[in-house]
């Protein structure tokens, strides 16, 4: 607060108050700033610390409030804020200070004080919401103001409820008449608060047939009163709609407001749409609300004010009974909660309580006329006019399906098939939803599902405008991620048919029905030791599949690829998230069955090779245990003590033959290595199975990237470039050959080189063993390099 405001503020107490709070609410908000200044942050565990004796400054009481409010930064961003606090918000929050410090004054001033803020503020409301002569009562929570007014209601229509109580109510029933649409608890909590029981309780349905799907069915609750009249109850009160709390729809207030006077039953509307009261152009449904009883305010998301209290407007002429019911109060505190609205309203002033309402209705129109225009987009609410609040959901209609579910599904249709369809597009919503809440935080975008349509996404300016600070550009950008991501969204969509039936005719794969998962499809392979009638956890394959999502997310597609059990299982999947429209499906099942089938191939030689080395380090003891054995008899007793063995071994040298064995990995034998020294040379035994491949493996152009569909033209190059490659490679190979041929045959050879033999198998040795062959006729060649 500046020096020369602070000295228009004669009371001192006034004006440091304002400072002090002025600095607090700097102090708290501008958490970086107090971070560098201090040097590091103080922490703040879970346990509670004891007091200290000597007490702490303002200073460093603020800090920890501001640990407390913040947390750890490093796991909730501080873009998590709920509110944007300015400069009006600091005026809301000054309220409830200057409430505590006003309530210390005598009884005479305060009576006056509160009395002036209380009328001011019933009055300024009745005014802008068009509610004429109308009383208020302000609460803190938003449903305690509709629980006052049905206590009001049962003194007004029970006259002797005060002296006989519940005897009154157990004799005729009340009734209490809810929306099938409203707010979902409402009618628990208004049980609970009167001590009524639920059968008191009376839901009346939404229209089915006709008119839309979220608005009170009148005709019917007509016949529901009727009913409960000849039953003996008695109709006490009707909650209406003006804006639900879903999608925003309202109810025909003006048959209702009727249908309650006929038949003498209190009508109670509450909704967002009551906000629209205070523009210069209101539609005639919305209008009606103004005839009704009482009506529930919440201008605090409306204004983008923190902290100021919720208010029911109501009219009625006895205050004994308000002031029985709670609706009015003779305590000043009670009166002093009007007072950080009180404050507020003179802050903003009618200009811009208007100003803020009309934007918040301009941002919900631009965006209904933006998706009007954007494809596969249906907008679910019906007056689009009047409505503030703009619903949508993402659709698509396939051949043979409807996955946006307009139209009701043919006897011929299998529920089955049309849950898959409403679950997939469901799961696309969702994800929809979600990416648009992370690329437009500042719209406050919500996901919500609705019983009817399924999942769809809510934009309601009125609730999220004014706090977050949204504009008519964060609209233009929600449009356009919506356009950025539908493509995703239609060929996912149509390719996840393609897939399944991909994966279906593939040996070795199963196909995961997972209707939450928003992507291409859920597959899992199946390998040998698979217990398909089992749903236990599988260790075998979650290896199986933990090495295949590894070497899925190596091929460095756009594809995205995760590995999680299946659904209502415990057995490991891969899920294949969204794709854009040129994967070839076809190649990314053949990967898949191919790469699994590979890893558990070389899964089971590990195991093998494991077992047969085992065995063969065992064989080889015993044959070298035998081989020393042979040695010790072979050289005698008496050349094995030191002294006399050399001696013998110096004058009778022993001719020891080298004896020793080699461990063939590939044919998992033992052989001797008697042939190795003989020839100098180590036979190449069994040839090794090749590696299991695919037809995968295809020509892709430079910077392909894997399960791209190449166009045309590409794919023709790629195959003639192949072909003349594979023709050069057979011409070389036949030049190399004829000119070995040649060199063969020539008579120029050696005199002293061997003739080179007319057939050799395969397997045979090299050159250098058919040398040493030549030098050693005599020997006879081992079994098995023949």
């Amino acid at each position: 607060m500046d020096a020369s405001l602070e000295k228009k503020i004669a009371d001192p107490t006034l004006a440091e108050m304002g400072k002090n709070l002025k600095e607090a609410m700097k102090m708290l908000e501008d958490s970086q700033r107090t971070e560098e200044e201090n040097g590091k942050k103080l922490l703040s565990g879970d346990i509670p610390g004891p007091l200290q004796g000597s007490g702490q400054d303002m200073v460093s009481i603020l800090q920890l409030v501001q640990n407390l409010m913040h947390g750890d930064e490093d796991e909730e961003p501080q873009s998590t804020r709920i509110q944007n606090i300015g400069e009006q918000g600091h005026i809301s929050l000054l309220g409830h200070s200057l409430g505590a410090y006003i309530s210390t004054l005598d009884k005479e001033k305060l009576r006056k004080l509160t009395t002036r803020i209380l009328s001011d503020t019933t009055l300024w409301l009745c005014r802008i919401f068009r509610y004429e002569n109308g009383c208020a009562y302000f609460h803190e929570e938003e449903r305690e103001g509709l629980a006052k007014i049905c206590r009001l209601a049962i003194h007004s229509r029970y006259e002797d409820f005060v002296v006989d109580g519940f005897n009154v109510l157990y004799n005729r029933k009340p009734v209490i008449y809810l929306s099938a649409a409203a707010r979902p608890g409402l009618g628990q909590y208004l049980c609970n608060q009167l001590g009524l029981p639920f059968p008191c309780l009376c839901r009346v349905p939404c229209n089915t047939v006709f008119g839309s799907q979220h608005q009170m069915d009148v005709a019917f609750l007509e016949k529901l009163i009727k009913d409960d009249i000849e039953r003996g109850k008695l109709p006490l009160l009707l909650v209406a709609n003006a804006g639900t709390a879903a999608v925003g729809h309202t109810d025909k207030i003006g048959r209702l407001k009727e249908l309650c006077e006929q038949y003498g039953i209190w009508l109670h509307v509450e909704g967002v749409n009551l906000a629209t009261l205070a523009l210069g152009y209101v539609s005639s449904s919305v209008l009606a609300a103004t005839k009704c009883d009482s009506m529930v305010l919440t201008p605090g998301p409306w204004l983008g004010l923190p902290a100021v209290p919720a208010v029911t407007l109501y009219k009625h002429d006895d205050p004994a009974l308000t002031l029985v019911s709670g609706l009015t109060s003779n305590k000043p505190a009670d009166k002093l909660r009007a007072l950080p609205l009180w404050l507020s309203l003179q802050y903003l002033g009618l200009d811009g309580i208007v100003e803020r309402i009309k934007h918040a209705c301009q941002l919900s129109q631009r965006l209904q006329e933006s998706l009007k225009k954007v494809n596969h987009i249906k907008i679910l609410v019906e007056d689009e006019l009047s409505s503030p609040v703009v619903v949508f959901r993402f659709f698509q209609e396939l051949p043979g399906s409807d996955p946006g579910l307009n139209a009701t599904p043919a006897p011929s249709t299998a529920p089955s098939a049309v849950g898959r369809e409403r679950h997939s597009c469901d799961a696309l919503n969702r994800w929809l939803g979600e990416q648009l809440k992370q690329l437009v935080p500042v719209s406050g975008l919500t996901v919500m599902d609705l019983e009817v349509e399924g999942t769809c996404m809510r934009f309601s300016p009125l609730m999220t405008a004014a706090v977050l600070g949204t504009r008519g550009e964060d609209v233009d950008q929600l449009v356009a991620c919506v356009q950025s991501k539908l493509p995703v969204l239609t060929c996912t969509l149509q390719l996840r048919e393609e897939f399944k039936q991909e994966v279906m005719a593939t040996a070795g794969l199963l196909y995961v029905d997972d209707p939450n998962w928003p992507g291409i499809g859920v597959v899992r392979y199946e390998h040998a030791n698979d217990d398909k009638s089992s749903l236990k956890l599988d260790p075998e394959g979650e290896k199986i599949h933990a090495g295949l999502l590894k070497k899925l997310n190596e091929l460095e597609s756009d594809l995205t690829f995760k590995m999680g059990p299946e659904y209502k299982s415990m057995k490991s999947c891969i899920y294949i998230g969204m794709a854009s429209d040129d994967i070839d499906v076809s190649e990314l099942v053949e990967t898949i069955a191919v790469t699994a089938r590979e890893i558990e191939e070389n899964s089971r030689l590990l195991e093998n090779m494991t077992e047969v080395v085992r065995k063969g380090i065992q064989e080889a003891q015993v044959q070298l245990q035998k081989a020393n054995e042979e040695r010790l008899l072979e050289e005698g007793v008496l050349r094995q003590i030191p002294v006399v063995g050399s001696v013998l071994n110096w004058f009778s040298p022993v001719q020891a033959s080298q004896k020793g064995r080699t461990f063939n990995l590939t044919a998992g034998s033992l052989e001797s290595t008697e042939h190795t020294y003989v020839y100098k040379v180590q036979g190449s035994g069994v040839t090794p199975p090749q590696t299991p491949t695919g037809t995968r493996t295809k020509q892709r152009l430079p910077g392909q990237k894997p399960f791209k569909r190449s166009l045309r033209g590409s794919d023709a190059i790629s195959e003639t470039s192949s072909v003349s490659h594979i023709e050069d490679l057979e011409k070389t190979e036949q030049l190399s050959g004829g000119q070995e041929a040649s060199e063969a045959n020539s008579p120029e050879r050696h005199p002293g080189a061997p003739a080179p033999p007319e057939a050799e198998p395969p397997g045979a040795l090299q050159d250098g063993a058919q040398g040493l062959q030549g030098d050693h006729p005599q020997v006879e060649e081992p079994e098995s390099l023949r």
